[in-house]
């Protein structure tokens, strides 16, 4: 620390970017060549120590381009550091792709039980043993909503036959297994 200035000795190639994004600065490769259009701005920055081995931390709040975050994960051990990171991803995964492309399939075998009652009207259509292969699509397609409703503690072909019938009557697509027990099998109200 000179003239209360702080100086971070190393930052990585990724970590060196995003802090430029952040900040709004730039990347420059020597000290010469620094001038105030290069500099960018942060809040605060600070060192910080936690956990029992005293990890040492620089944390750099308040930047103008908040782009980029930080998201601290500690565990155990390496497995569950790996899990948690594992997670982390699938998360932001799942998020990212939502923002790509809001359409989402459905949960409670809705779109299962929908797919099978479109495969047996095919197979109606279908004379010879094709129709025997589609059936058995068709039925296969309902492991899934039967295994929900079996899993959930509810009586699995009942359940699936219900709501079948009722997918049938009122031509939609979005009734499933109510696993949840939230009184409704419209997927899309739950």
């Amino acid at each position: 620390m000179h003239h209360k200035l702080p100086a971070i000795r190393w930052v990585g190639g990724v970590e060196i970017e995003l802090l430029a994004m952040a900040t709004g600065a730039r990347i420059v490769p020597r000290f010469e060549e620094l001038s105030p259009d290069k500099l960018g701005f942060a809040k605060s920055v600070r060192e910080v120590g936690y956990g029992t081995t005293k990890d040492r931390s620089i944390i750099i709040e308040g930047c103008p381009n908040l782009s980029a975050v930080t998201i601290w994960v500690r565990g155990g051990n390496r497995m569950v550091l790996d899990e948690v990171r594992r997670s982390l991803h699938d998360a932001l995964c799942v998020a990212r792709n939502l923002v790509r492309d809001n359409s989402i399939v459905y949960g409670g075998g809705s779109a299962e039980i929908s797919c099978s009652l479109a495969v047996e009207a095919a197979a109606d259509q279908v004379v010879g043993v094709e129709q025997y292969a589609m059936r058995a699509f068709a039925d296969a397609l309902e492991a899934v909503p039967l295994a929900l409703a079996e899993n959930s503690g509810l009586p699995s072909i009942e359940s699936l036959t219900a709501v079948k019938a009722r997918q049938l009557a009122e031509n939609n697509p979005h009734l499933g297994i109510d696993c949840n027990d939230r009184g409704t099998n419209d997927m899309r109200e739950q």
